[in-house]
């Protein structure tokens, strides 16, 4: 009798984690299933049809140039301090240039005064996601 008591008692207060815990679910009913978090690339699509890229800035190197692309973002050295603006210009410039696109058709759109900004490409410059993804590795480290 006292074994099976103890055995009644440990698995009602057994942690939940535990073997001898018993299960709230019923039978034939499904436990809730997880929600894939989407990942998200440096390189996105917006509702307006715009494209966003995040840029990881190195202002004041000799030139500027992509250094790396990755899933936080588009490492970019940029040939100008972040001094009054004057490294927002030249990325505003190299980005156009690198992708052959009118400078109005590329803007930034966060970051302004940090490192970590966000710049948005106009859907009018008639590039699609993966020419830009395309121009962008292939001009990796040059």
């Amino acid at each position: 009798m006292q074994r099976r008591f103890i055995n009644i008692l440990s698995s009602i207060m057994a942690p939940k984690g535990s073997k001898s815990s018993k299960k709230d679910t019923k039978p034939g009913v499904k436990e809730k299933e997880v929600k894939e978090v989407k990942e998200e690339s440096a390189i996105n699509v917006l509702k307006s049809g715009d494209y966003s890229i995040k840029i990881l800035a190195k202002p004041g190197s000799k030139e500027s140039g992509i250094v790396g692309l990755t899933e936080e973002g588009l490492e970019l050295k940029i040939g100008a301090p972040a001094v009054e603006g004057a490294a927002n210009t030249e990325l505003i410039e190299f980005l156009s240039k690198l992708l052959s696109v009118r400078k109005s058709d590329v803007s930034l759109d966060r970051g302004s005064k940090s490192r970590v900004k966000t710049v948005n490409i106009s859907k009018d410059c008639k590039l699609s996601l993966d020419q830009i993804k395309e121009i962008i590795n292939t001009n990796v480290g040059k």
